[in-house]
């Protein structure tokens, strides 16, 4: 796989306690790409030793799911060949919400569109006290799963993260890879795990020290067990 990434906005609804990408509207670091930026964007890997693209963002309050759709239409017009995988399930759940379809109708309108996979964002970890804390607002780790479950029943094939190294339990991150597994047993869908050590610099948990190298290889060696 060799993929480039479209970042098509760090405008955001949520304001998660661990991330440094969010932007308010206001601000002057924020950014939104239209759908001709997204073309140019693609454009630039016409000839290209390419084989995915990787699109995911904030949560634009005012985007849909047929312009999420369009978006993933417009580049397979530029890069017919292209595997598209694309939003999160935060992102796939306000979009979907505001579309007034159930998870799994969503989905199938979004393949018909061209979308061949999504990446893993947003699931963080699973326990509802820890998300409380560090993301609130935001879709919880329930409906991230019957998001990616949804996308798997409709041939759409996804990854899975999880986010450690900040407020959680040892107990915590068990039970994360578990409930992952799970749901692989369930479905066969996954086709990556992707542990993420949570970075503090800029967040508002910055005053918590960042996981060692020691702790990343025991988070992998144990990821790889389960």
């Amino acid at each position: 796989n060799k993929n480039f990434h479209i970042e098509p906005t760090n405008l955001c609804i949520y304001s998660c306690k661990f991330c440094s990408y969010h932007k308010g509207a206001s601000d002057p670091l924020s950014w939104e790409m239209s759908k001709s930026d997204v073309i140019e964007a693609a454009k630039k890997f016409i000839g290209k030793d390419v084989t995915e693209v990787h699109i995911t963002g904030g949560v634009h309050p005012k985007w849909t799911l047929d312009y999420y759709g369009e978006m993933v239409k417009e580049i397979k017009k530029v890069l017919p060949k292209i595997h598209v995988k694309a939003y999160s399930a935060v992102e796939l759940e306000y979009v979907i919400k505001k579309a007034k379809l159930n998870y799994r109708e969503g989905m199938r309108k979004l393949k018909q569109y061209g979308l061949d996979s999504i990446p893993g964002g947003g699931a963080e970890i699973f326990d509802p006290e820890v998300r409380e804390k560090i993301s609130h607002d935001k879709a919880s780790g329930k409906t991230w799963l019957e998001i990616h479950e949804a996308a798997h029943l409709e041939g759409i094939y996804s990854n899975a993260t999880m986010l450690y190294g900040h407020i959680e339990k040892d107990e915590h991150r068990m039970e994360h890879l578990e409930t992952i597994r799970n749901l692989q047993e369930k479905t066969g869908g996954f086709l990556a795990f992707i542990p993420l050590s949570f970075h503090p610099e800029n967040t508002f948990l910055k005053d918590n020290p960042p996981a060692t190298g020691v702790e990343d290889l025991k988070t992998i060696a144990v990821s790889r067990i389960v």
